[in-house]
């Protein structure tokens, strides 16, 4: 009996040790999996949560400071037309709260970009995670290039063209709160516009895009470039369409010249 417990005592160590290695090395697969950046699909969503719920806290505080100035954005966003009127009791004070939001986005920007390429980019080693540190601070840059030349150079020649229709029986005046509107919604594809140059990076980094296919292609772009340039400016003149077009193809040369010559793309 006792030679009988000792090898059923044996057999259950021997089980034990076994069982514990198997879940020592399941846990080290667990870890590899994890920093090799590969994760589930629960984990994914969860990181996307995570980095919306901080964006979005990013952008409560940026409102917070932009709110105490309000007079002074209202100063840039009139430039152009200069006086405006408010047609419902409670246009004006829901109009300033799209603009103190819109002011924190901007504020938060630098934030924001930084939590949307951690998310695309999950799988960068350490030394390549030193990327981010180009990344963000360009795709603020361009963000911001993106509207100034909208606001400054297009927004212009595309209120003047509308303000062209009036005459001395019928003159224009703004709504503050379409007016608004339709100043993000004319400068925004323009801030994305000029993001071209990083995405085409990007992708050329992680083997979607070649220069070869770029150069391959460069004609259809530059006929896409003058028809979106068409659609987006309400004027029907070749000048202003060019304002679009010419900066979209010099971007797409910048991307596809970097993928060639710095990449090796």
């Amino acid at each position: 009996m006792n030679s009988e417990e000792k090898n059923s005592s044996t057999e259950n160590n021997l089980t034990t040790e076994k069982d514990s290695t198997t879940e020592n090395n399941s846990a080290a697969e667990s870890n590899e999996t994890t920093d090799d950046g590969t994760m589930s699909l629960t984990e994914h969503l969860e990181e996307l949560r995570s980095r919306l719920i901080k964006s979005l806290l990013a952008i409560a505080v940026g409102s917070c400071i932009s709110y105490f100035f309000l007079d002074e954005i209202m100063k840039y966003l009139t430039l152009n037309v200069g006086k405006l009127y408010y047609m419902k009791p409670g246009e004006a004070f829901f109009t300033y709260i799209k603009i103190d939001i819109a002011a924190g986005f901007l504020i938060a920007l630098p934030i924001i970009f930084y939590h949307a390429w951690r998310f695309f980019l999950p799988a960068l080693t350490a030394a390549e995670r030193l990327i981010l540190g180009i990344l963000v601070p360009s795709s603020v840059i361009l963000f911001f290039v993106g509207l100034a030349f909208s606001f400054f150079l297009v927004l212009p020649v595309a209120l003047k063209f509308f303000i062209g229709f009036g005459d001395e029986n019928l003159q224009a005046m703004f709504s503050f709160g379409n007016y608004f509107d339709f100043v993000v919604m004319f400068m925004l594809p323009f801030g994305f516009i000029f993001e071209l140059p990083l995405i085409i990076i990007v992708l050329g980094k992680i083997g979607i895009l070649t220069s070869e296919w770029l150069k391959k292609y460069r004609r259809i772009v530059i006929f896409l470039s003058f028809v979106i340039g068409a659609i987006i400016t309400p004027t029907p003149d070749i000048f202003t369409q060019s304002m679009i077009a010419l900066p979209m193809i010099l971007l797409y040369e910048v991307g596809y010249l970097v993928l060639k010559y710095i990449l090796r793309k």
